[in-house]
């Protein structure tokens, strides 16, 4: 089992009293701290970083010169996180988004990345100045130089609004970052389930779209066990050539149920898969959605 509070609250550690005014140009303040020396290389599709550590306990982080910038510097926090978390590498020639198959270790230095190319604190101040859309994750994408999904799923995290970032291939689920206000009202984005009709995310698989929204999305089309006669935002992006597919939904705070819902059990609904979820996030905003 990750311990998702343990790590990020490491990799804060880590980051205190280290100046991260110009992390998105250089992430040498990281590498200095754990020694270690940050080089490309080519590599083959599928490898994106090792690291060596040599006896005088000096260490040399490689990233494939072939990836893009955003990814080498995820690459780059990655291996930072093996050094400052102890963890073995287990690198397999898998998607990020495929929890089940990657190793624990892989998936803990990936929560580690993510903080040292997110800091909490400044990217919540950023995602505070709006409500959650496309065109603010791309701001911020370009910001912090990281890539959308990784961008979109921490929004969907941090934010005061009930919001979540869906993956997705190209017929199931795969992945679902919820936000603290969402997880409080027991909201459950099921794994491994088909994509659901009446989402845009369906629409756009069926029609071979691109993109699309709707502002009037059922809340139950997503939410297992939801009660019916709320909507949500819908925003969704598919690229047939990967055969991926992402939605991000939001609604007002006082936009969905007053109350938490229980799941079909009657017990409240936990992380799918017990992995992976987010410190933060307080609902504070008040305004209003329609009821349908």
């Amino acid at each position: 089992m990750i311990d998702e509070l343990a790590i990020r609250l490491k990799a804060r550690q880590f980051m205190a009293g280290l100046d991260l005014s110009n992390i998105d140009k250089d992430l040498t303040v990281y590498t200095r701290k754990v020694n270690a020396k940050l080089t490309t290389e080519e590599m083959h599709p599928g490898e994106s970083g090792y690291t060596l550590t040599r006896r005088d306990g000096k260490s040399s982080i490689v990233v494939n010169e072939l990836e893009r910038r955003e990814r080498q510097r995820f690459s780059a926090c990655h291996e930072v996180g093996h050094l400052v978390l102890g963890l073995a590498s287990n690198h397999q020639e898998t998607p990020a988004w495929s929890y089940a198959k990657r190793d624990d270790n892989e998936i803990a230095c990936d929560i580690f990345a993510s903080e040292l190319l997110m800091p909490f604190d400044a990217f919540k101040r950023d995602v505070d100045q709006d409500q959650p859309s496309f065109e603010l994750v791309e701001r911020l994408r370009s910001r912090y130089v990281v890539s959308f999904a990784a961008c979109a799923s921490r929004l969907a995290a941090v934010t005061d609004y009930p919001c979540a970032f869906v993956f997705m291939d190209a017929t199931v689920v795969r992945y679902a970052s919820r936000s603290k206000a969402l997880r409080e009202l027991n909201a459950w984005v099921e794994m491994r389930s088909p994509i659901p009709p009446g989402s845009v995310a369906h629409r756009l698989v069926r029609e071979g779209e691109w993109s699309g929204e709707d502002t009037r999305v059922a809340q139950d089309v997503w939410f297992r066990d939801w009660p019916n006669g709320y909507d949500l935002t819908e925003m969704a992006k598919h690229y047939p050539t990967f055969e991926e597919t992402f939605s991000l939904l939001w609604f007002e705070p006082d936009g969905g149920p007053d109350e938490p819902v229980k799941v079909w059990s009657g017990s409240v609904a936990q992380e799918d898969d017990g992995r992976l979820q987010e410190l933060d996030g307080v609902l504070s905003f008040q305004k209003k959605t329609k009821k349908r």
